[in-house]
């Protein structure tokens, strides 16, 4: 665990602290999207799992997958009976108040959002995500991710792009 990191959105590590799993906070230099973190950080994209939220009337959805995959709607509406669409960003903002615009961290359950997992990280023996900011990385053991992600649901969602 990690005591006294400020770079840590305070939900996020909260959560960390609480749930008692060792994890890791890595700097990197500013970085917009997924794909450029995992590039700033030098990390494999296919191990950097991204969250996007998406929504419909029933309320939001965190779908969480590699940096390398592109979340389709159409699979991840089919895998939960649902008509979910991205949200816009003042809707994220509501959810995910103590992180940056675009920088929100792949474990919905620190923030009580339901969570979809692609099942191409479930094999992950690293794991990395979003801090809560875009200077950030938090670093965890695949095992302790998966378990800190509690009742999500694992589906095929993603495409590779």
């Amino acid at each position: 665990m990690m005591a006294l990191d400020t770079s840590l959105a305070p939900n996020l590590k909260s959560h960390l602290d609480t749930a008692g799993v060792y994890y890791d906070v890595r700097a990197h230099p500013w970085a917009p999207t997924a794909s450029q973190v995992a590039q700033a950080a030098h990390v494999p994209g296919d191990r950097l799992a991204k969250a996007v939220l998406l929504h419909d009337g029933a309320g939001p959805v965190l779908a969480v997958l590699p940096s390398t995959h592109q979340v389709s709607e159409e699979l991840v509406s089919r895998a939960l009976g649902r008509s979910l669409e991205l949200a816009p960003e003042d809707q994220i903002a509501v959810y995910f108040a103590d992180c940056a615009t675009g920088a929100v961290p792949a474990l919905g359950t620190a923030y009580g959002v339901e969570t979809v997992v692609d099942r191409s990280l479930d094999t992950s023996e690293t794991v990395f995500f979003e801090a809560g900011d875009h200077r950030h990385l938090v670093a965890m053991n695949g095992t302790a991710f998966r378990r800190l992600l509690g009742t999500a649901r694992w589906e095929n969602f993603s495409i590779h792009r």
